[in-house]
């Protein structure tokens, strides 16, 4: 009987428990629904942080959005909110780069019949640009709308995962025209060859060849009509012609559609790198309207938002921290079909199952924060990221580097596929072939093998990659001699995390002498450091000779440079797997402590002819701006002045980010930038990912939910936090008191709550 009561208080427990959670569930669903009403696209599309306002949905294929027709730097996305003038509507866009590529197959509504058989020197001579004003404009998570003023049309853009949605809207009794242009790049990419076929009244096909960034690359496309097409006109190198199809370099084609009495034209396009058979596939249900995808996409948006719900008083702060969490989950982008097949650099075919294939891998940024912050919102993708790299590896035998739309650009330093392959094992992250990563790892720093690879005729060899990246010299010397390869200081630093990172899944895999090799390379950096200076500095190839003259506020972009895009100043400090060694390197805490902090009180001159264009966002010598400076605030926790961390920190997130098109201070970098507000406004930042362990800083907001599951939450409160409240007085996890400055993501995943007792100053005693 006894029993029997114990057992219905359990019961009723349980199911007090889950209305409670169902409670709250709601809630947050119910709050979510706002969520996107905090995302501002056009933060980060002017100074440097070259984003796009176009519409897209997470992870999408396709990012259909407005494009200037200027090369430029600020213009790699293709839009720079210091514009107004406009030429049309293309598929592709990268988020935040600092080169310009894609673009591909644009579209432009006009009203009248213009002359598309010449060549346009220049912006001035696009017969179908249109003026516009910003006034006039409007963008959000999910769709991007702009008057044309020249052309007297409304045009409006949405998307989903594979297909974009236009929507036009003309003046009355106006001709109702469209222009095809596969011909006008911008930046680094050019057409190869094209082709425009009008398959039916309703439907035209085509396909884009072209080399930049992405030296092969093909786009297939589908465009589906809501009205049927009336005439048109087709050109191939400006001539017109008299067929149904067209190919050439440069390719484009205006139609004229039937039914004016509608004033609205609606378009679907699909894309595909596999084929036009491909894109119509992925054009999924020709009956939906563009306003359903419309709201399916702001609902896939809320959806994602409101994996973290911060609560606080400021919008400003919630525009900016959602503004951040949407630039962080725009990239990578889906780039398998939907029947699972992609093209390959080698142009092989090939098919994925039971995993999406992701591209524009920007890895050199992202294995810092926006990688690891995946790892809490979205595991299953991280395993199909890594499932797409050892696929990008087969060919060649060496992990990504960079990879756009398939290619590998060996854009930036490192192998940095390497931390993220390493960092989602030790996370307990499954879904990929452990031992096949392995493998994958340590040939991509070994490289025996790559001369014979590249003696095989059916490989073509590349370049870089024959000159091994740097290995050949690292392994010799120990060091990569500056005598011998730019950037000679930042590539050592990065091997020597590299090969940090293939100790730790060596040793948990049993690979002892595999495990003691690599842990013996991850010590290189030793051999850059100079104790008098204190700063890693490049050396040459007779182990003892510096490069003279030093100035460690120097700076040299690619030629003559030891450091890649900034100085020894912003350079030095990456040591993110043995802080504790590079602590002892410097004198101990208080001499590290002191030069850290000079790093951020130093003046803010650059030196040199030929300055990196990254180093912004300035603090001192620290650099924001660029992604090698992220860590560095972090690294006070080690040295016994966490207070410290907190300052700075705040201090970054305070001057370094805000609500206008000015708010990043320097390039998105798919998501890397983003990601870093995002961790480190909830008080954490992942110093060294693949430790498992997040450092931290100072929480921004009074609670902070991480939605773990869908039957788990980790909160994080700061109490008392304010502009002023920025130290940590005390902490507890779920009770108990916490004392520690890093917390592991295991704790993380078990969920609960870390609170936080903030105040006007430091204590001292807190985590030392």
């Amino acid at each position: 009987m006894k029993f029997h009561n114990i057992a219905k208080i359990c019961i009723i427990c349980i199911f007090v428990y889950f209305s409670l959670f169902t409670s709250y569930t709601k809630q947050v669903f119910d709050d979510a629904k706002g969520f996107t009403n905090y995302v501002n696209p056009f933060i980060g599309t002017g100074g440097h942080g070259h984003t796009y306002p176009g519409a897209t949905v997470p992870f999408g294929m396709l990012q259909v959005s407005p494009d200037n027709g200027i090369s430029g730097w600020d213009w790699c996305s293709g839009y720079h909110i210091s514009d107004s003038i406009m030429i049309g509507f293309s598929h592709l866009h990268l988020s935040g780069t600092g080169i310009g590529d894609l673009g591909d197959i644009r579209l432009m509504p006009i009203n009248k019949k213009v002359e598309l058989a010449q060549t346009f020197q220049s912006r001035s001579e696009i017969p179908f640009k249109s003026n516009y004003s910003h006034e006039n404009e409007t963008a959000e998570a999910g769709y991007y709308s702009v008057f044309l003023e020249d052309f007297n049309i409304k045009a409006e853009l949405t998307s989903d995962l594979r297909t974009a949605y236009h929507k036009y809207t003309f003046a009355e009794n106006d001709q109702q025209s469209l222009v095809i242009d596969l011909g006008n790049t911008f930046n680094w990419d050019t057409g190869i060859i094209s082709n425009i076929e009008i398959k039916d009244k309703f439907t035209v096909t085509g396909f884009r060849h072209s080399k930049g960034w992405a030296k092969n690359q093909k786009v297939f496309f589908v465009a589906k009509f809501s009205k049927s097409i009336k005439d048109f006109d087709l050109v191939s190198d400006e001539v017109y012609s008299d067929k149904v199809s067209v190919t050439g370099v440069k390719t484009s084609a205006q139609l004229y559609f039937n039914d004016l009495s509608d004033h609205q034209l609606e378009v679907k396009v699909g894309l595909s790198s596999v084929s036009v058979a491909n894109a119509s596939e992925n054009i999924k249900d020709s009956s939906q309207n563009f306003d359903i995808i419309r709201k399916k996409a702001s609902s896939d948006w809320n959806q994602s938002l409101s994996k973290i719900q911060v609560e606080t008083s400021l919008d400003s702060l919630k525009t900016i921290f959602y503004t951040a969490l949407y630039h962080a989950q725009l990239a990578p982008v889906t780039f398998s079909d939907q029947n699972g097949e992609f093209r390959m650099e080698n142009d092989s075919i090939c098919k994925a199952d039971n995993y999406t294939v992701y591209s524009t891998l920007s890895l050199w940024d992202t294995f810092r924060a926006q990688q690891p912050l995946l790892t809490l919102l979205e595991p299953n993708k991280v395993s199909d990221i890594i499932n797409s790299m050892l696929k990008y590896y087969e060919p060649k035998g060496v992990l990504p580097v960079w990879t756009l739309y398939g290619n590998e650009t060996n854009t930036m330093t490192g192998f940095h596929s390497i931390p993220v392959i390493a960092e989602a094992y030790i996370k307990g992250i499954k879904g990929f072939d452990i031992n096949n990563a392995y493998q994958a790892m340590k040939a991509t720093m070994m490289q025996e093998s790559l001369k014979a690879k590249s003696s095989n005729s059916s490989i073509t060899p590349n370049v870089f990659f024959h000159e091994d990246r740097g290995l050949d010299h690292y392994k010799k010397y120990g060091y990569i001699p500056c005598d011998f390869l730019e950037e000679s200081v930042t590539i050592t630093l990065e091997y020597a995390y590299d090969d940090w990172c293939i100790a730790q899944i060596a040793k948990a895999l049993g690979k002892i002498e595999d495990y003691d090799y690599f842990m013996s390379r991850s010590k290189s950096y030793i051999n850059l450091f100079d104790t008098d200076s204190g700063f890693m500095r490049g050396k040459f190839k007779d182990g003892k000779t510096w490069r003279e003259p030093f100035d460690p506020k120097h700076s040299a972009h690619r030629i003559k440079a030891d450091y890649t895009e900034g100085n020894a100043w912003q350079h030095s400090w990456f040591v993110p797997h043995d802080v504790d060694n590079l602590i002892k390197l410097h004198g101990g805490d208080e001499l590290f402590s002191e030069r850290l902090e000079q790093l951020f009180n130093e003046s803010s001159e650059i030196n040199g002819e030929n300055i990196s264009n990254d180093i912004s966002g300035l603090i001192g010598q620290y650099a924001h701006g660029n992604e090698p400076s992220h860590h560095i605030a972090y690294l006070f926790n080690h040295s016994d002045k966490p207070w410290l961390t907190q300052y700075w920190v705040s201090q970054i997130l305070k001057t370094q980010y805000n609500t206008t098109p000015n708010g990043l201070s320097g390039n998105e970098d798919c998501g890397q930038m983003s990601a870093w507000y995002v961790l480190s406004s909830m008080g954490l930042y992942p110093m060294n990912p693949a430790s498992g362990n997040y450092e931290i800083g100072s929480p921004l907001f009074e609670k902070t939910t991480i939605t773990i599951s869908n039957d788990k939450l980790f909160i994080i409160e700061a109490e008392y936090v304010s502009d002023k409240n920025i130290y940590i007085q005390s902490a507890t996890l779920n009770g108990s008191d916490f004392n520690k400055t890093f917390i592991s993501h295991e704790q993380i995943l078990k969920g609960g709550t870390l609170k936080f007792v903030m105040g006007p100053e430091p204590n001292r005693n807190w985590g030392v």
